[in-house]
């Protein structure tokens, strides 16, 4: 069972990650606070391969990584939201968090429902209620990229022509 965890629109980073725990970048030293303010139980009793569910532009506000990594840190599986700000989409691709645009999904999903997601398919499952959600799949070298750990972890096994000739066909 994967649990849903929901929040709000325009979730910004600071509400995910309050500014003064940027003193470092060790993921599970971020995920003992993330979202402390907002939904303090989440870091307590989050479960490897929980689901973030969010609301139209995730994620905005910084630019610091440290938002990403700390959802990372707190080992949920994905994130689905309608839109997310851009450069914090940009962050989770970096570091290897997959997210997934999904206006339905993000709509009907409510807090605590049991989620499945098929990452390489886009498909998305609510067990609870029984319906069914289609995001756009993640492209094969974001799935890898996903894979490795993120980004660094990705180029420093494998050439970037490869990464290169994945992301055009």
């Amino acid at each position: 069972m994967a649990k849903a965890w929901t929040f709000g629109e325009n979730m910004n980073t600071d509400e995910i990650i309050p500014g003064r725990y940027n003193i470092t970048i060790d993921p599970l030293e971020l995920a003992k606070n993330v979202f402390c303010e907002v939904k303090p139980e989440y870091a307590k009793t989050v479960q490897p391969r929980d689901i973030i569910v969010g609301g139209q532009n995730f994620g905005c506000g910084s630019s610091r990584e440290h938002a990403p990594i700390a959802i990372k840190g707190s080992q949920a599986k994905c994130i689905i939201a309608p839109s997310f700000a851009r450069i914090f989409f940009r962050n989770c691709i970096n570091i290897g968090l997959p997210i997934l645009e999904c206006p339905a999904a993000a709509a009907d999903i409510t807090e605590g429902d049991d989620i499945d997601v098929d990452l390489a398919s886009g498909k998305i499952f609510n067990r609870t209620n029984g319906n069914q959600y289609q995001a756009n799949a993640l492209p094969d070298f974001v799935l890898k990229i996903a894979d490795t750990g993120g980004i660094v972890n990705f180029l420093k096994t494998h050439d970037i022509q490869e990464l290169m000739m994945n992301a055009e066909g």
